[in-house]
């Protein structure tokens, strides 16, 4: 299949933030894959002598099959371009280019390294080495055609979060599971069951082969509109997806939470945080936490009855 590279490049004196929000354009418009080019890319060359140099310009590019909606889709692209420039002034420009599946599959795995997340836990992308310490745990991935790399912010403070709030033998859901980065951390932390959903064919295939490469036994793995059809309850869910979906899972996502279950929701923009927040004590959870990473807001909410007690959000 050809794909179109729409590369997207900008001027903001925010560049972390800018990044994320061109990115989460091409996530709105259901893109199978979005690549940052970063000049300050430390390449790590003692890892290998595969490194690359960092690209010359900060950018964004986002890959759209060239089907007949593909002149739809880049149109679609340049009027939400348009938007962002008049709600945040960021000045962008797109180039496009067409390119080989096989040569952009190959291309982006240059610059995906070994990250550790937190003090013990580590993404490591399945064609790298890493020396791992005694009390590493290693998450391989392989995020092939979907999308969790495990090192954006938002993945970042969800694996976060489930290390804190994981405890050993809870059953966890991972709702719009991508790659299976967040099933993996859940699984690798002690829990009794990890499942996984996603309305996206290719994310389960790739979150299938993730979870046998890390040797996770037993998990589930499902096709569907989100929870719509999960008839289990969880202790743990973890949500990670664009804030506008979010508020509208809300209702069942409570539903398939144990009472007491703890929420983690991630994909969150600052300006969107005071938001989600109503919006959960909208519907019986009592927030727990919030923590910020790179203009990102992941929050943990706990079930609770319709008429018990609420809390403030803190901030680590």
């Amino acid at each position: 299949m050809k794909w179109i590279a729409a590369k997207v490049t900008f001027d903001s004196p925010d560049r972390v933030l800018a990044t994320d929000l061109v990115a989460n354009i091409f996530y709105t418009l259901d893109l199978k894959g979005v690549v940052v080019d970063d000049p300050d890319l430390d390449t790590e060359q003692d890892w290998g002598e595969d490194a690359v140099p960092p690209p010359e310009t900060l950018g964004v590019t986002g890959y759209f099959a060239e089907t007949a909606y593909a002149s739809d889709q880049c149109k679609t692209l340049e009027a939400e371009l348009l938007r962002l420039e008049g709600v945040t002034g960021i000045k962008t420009r797109v180039e496009y280019d067409r390119i080989d599946e096989q040569d952009w599959a190959e291309a982006w795995k240059a610059y995906f390294w070994p990250e550790k997340i937190t003090d013990t836990i580590v993404v490591k992308p399945s064609w790298r080495e890493y020396p791992a310490g005694p009390q590493d745990i290693i998450l391989e991935i392989d995020p092939g055609m979907a999308f969790g790399t495990g090192t954006h912010a938002t993945t970042a403070l969800c694996i976060r979060m489930i290390q804190t709030y994981l405890k050993p033998g809870d059953a966890f859901l991972d709702v719009g599971t991508g790659s299976g980065i967040l099933m993996i951390a859940a699984a690798k932390l002690g829990a009794g069951t990890v499942s996984g959903v996603d309305n996206d064919e290719v994310a389960v295939t790739v979150a299938k082969k993730n979870m046998l490469a890390n040797r996770i036994y037993p998990f589930s793995l499902s096709i569907g509109n989100l929870v719509d059809d999960v008839s289990q309850t969880f202790n743990l869910v973890a949500v990670n997806i664009l804030a506008e979906v979010l508020l509208t899972l809300l209702p069942d996502v409570k539903d398939v939470l144990k009472e007491n279950g703890v929420l983690i929701c991630s994909g969150i923009v600052t300006a969107q945080k005071e938001h989600v927040i109503s919006s959960l004590k909208e519907n019986a959870f009592r927030v727990v936490e919030g923590v910020e990473k790179e203009g990102w807001i992941a929050i943990a909410a706990r079930k609770r009855k319709d008429d018990g007690p609420e809390s403030k959000t803190g901030r680590g």
